[in-house]
């Protein structure tokens, strides 16, 4: 809680055109700057003391500043992206502090958080993202394993040391008509032309095509905290964290329902010494992917470090496509473990406990990775999949590189999946060291398929076959027990 609202709030004061009122107590210690935030007023919104916080981080969550203070209003219809703005520049510009959604919808576009700059979203707040792609001017920005010109994400901040986003308010991306302007451009490409192997339907449309914003992107900074808030119906990814170390994301909700397209929950591209506990994660795309580099060059770039020391812990998840995922773009992933979880019912929804993808485009290196003491209640998931990954597949005339997944450990797995999972990397990978530990499961499909492993381990695995129930339903639906079709938080 914060206990100290007026902190800053009680240092604001309003200067109509009509006329100026000029406290002279005030003078002698603030400089008040002026900033207009519409054609009807003018709000001074740093009258805020020219010298910084003394006391550091815990100063700069006491000096709040409520949106609302800065001209901002919560009846979802005004466009509050420039008050945000404002607001952000004027705390940063005095020394830092803590912006506060209050209660209520606040439309906005793109927001840029500064260094000392907090955010806090009250209870019943939303910050609200556009539809209007417009609102989300392009920038270079770090997607999908590299730079590119694209849009930034709803909330963005980089270089920003000591980020606390805190509250239980919901930063809710405008979903829908991003996810529909998507399969839109899909269902344009499959004309005859496009016909692959065997008849299957090739889309040219790829993901990036489609401009669809992020919900959340943090970049190149170091002692994060993301606790407490919910993440609902985003473009894009949900939650991309690059270039970061020392980060915590604990008890977060995030949720997007069956076919919304490339919204993984959480993205840790380059990033060290991660904890994620305690979260609810349930979205159609992967629940937590660690993300690196791609390509035949991306190994030789030095400007962007392993992910490593990543623990996973106390956490649910729904959908999805694995909880966690290793890749596809990555290039070096070690010391990475997830642990105490639980993979819940998600209807007819699939999920995995542990995928990785060998990118047979990109040399990788998988070292060291855990899964341990998850319980799986979900008949249609499945356990385990390493296996090549070829999505946009491009090798650019060079030699197909290898990748290598040593040391992987599944330890004390139980429950009721649809199936083992498949193990089967491709032509020039090297899976070695991989053990599976005190495995009790209850399958519908009891093959068990692992090949191509140097030094599996096989100790005290235990499987048995389901009774027989009705057949698989052959359309995936989305269930309230596993997501929210209006994207609206349950917590």
């Amino acid at each position: 809680m914060y206990n100290n609202r007026m902190s800053i709030e009680s240092k604001f004061f309003s200067k109509r055109l009509c006329g100026v009122v000029v406290f002279s107590a005030l003078l002698s210690f603030f400089v008040p700057i002026v900033k207009a935030l519409d054609d009807q007023t003018r709000v001074a919104v740093d009258t805020l003391a020219t010298q910084p916080p003394p006391g550091g981080q815990q100063d700069l969550m006491d000096n709040q500043l409520s949106v609302t203070n800065a001209g901002a209003v919560g009846d979802g219809k005004t466009l509050n992206t420039v008050a945000f703005q404002k607001a952000i520049d004027a705390l940063a510009t005095n020394g830092g502090g803590t912006l506060v959604i209050p209660e209520g919808k606040f439309l906005s576009g793109a927001i840029f958080l500064k260094a000392g700059v907090n955010l806090h979203l009250d209870k019943g707040a939303v910050l609200q993202g556009s539809t209007n792609i417009a609102d989300y001017p392009e920038r270079m920005t770090r997607i999908e394993g590299h730079f590119q010109v694209w849009i930034p994400a709803l909330v963005n901040a980089a270089n920003a040391d000591h980020l606390r986003i805190s509250g239980e308010g919901t930063i809710q991306g405008g979903g829908q008509p991003y996810w529909t302007a998507f399969w839109k451009s899909i269902a344009a490409d499959k004309v005859p032309k496009n016909l692959g192997k065997r008849g299957v339907v090739v889309s040219p449309t790829k993901n990036l095509d489609v401009p669809r914003p992020r919900n959340m992107f943090i970049s190149d900074s170091k002692d994060v905290k993301i606790s407490g808030i919910s993440l609902r119906q985003s473009g894009f990814w949900n939650m991309h964290l690059f270039r970061c170390s020392d980060v915590t994301v604990e008890n977060v909700d995030i949720r997007t329902p069956y076919h919304s397209p490339s919204t993984d929950g959480i993205d840790v591209d380059s990033c060290q010494n991660v904890t994620i506990r305690g979260c609810y994660i349930s979205v159609d795309d992967d629940n937590i992917a660690l993300k690196g580099n791609k390509g035949t060059s991306a190994w030789d770039d030095k400007t962007i470090p392993p992910d490593e020391h990543i623990r996973i812990s106390g956490c649910t998840f729904g959908m999805g496509n694995s909880a966690l995922t290793l890749g596809s773009e990555a290039t070096l992933v070690r010391d990475v473990v997830i642990e105490d979880c639980k993979l819940a019912p998600a209807g007819t929804n699939v999920n995995c406990v542990l995928k990785l993808k060998l990118r047979t485009d990109t040399e990788q290196h998988y070292e060291d990775i855990t899964a341990r003491n998850i319980t799986v209640d979900n008949t249609h998931a499945q356990m385990v999949s390493i296996e090549g990954w070829s999505q946009y597949f491009d090798l650019k005339g060079k030699p197909a590189p290898s990748q290598l997944a040593t040391n992987i450990t599944l330890e004390n797995i139980s429950g009721n999946l649809q199936k083992f999972g498949v193990v089967n990397g491709p032509k020039k990978s090297t899976v070695t060291g991989l053990t599976f530990r005190n495995i009790n499961l209850t399958l519908k499909v009891p093959d068990v398929s692992v090949q191509g492993v140097n030094n599996l381990v096989m100790d005290n695995v235990n499987i048995k076959m389901a009774p027989p129930s009705e057949k698989r339903s052959k359309t995936r639906k989305e269930t309230p027990a596993s997501a929210d079709q209006d994207g609206q938080s349950s917590k």
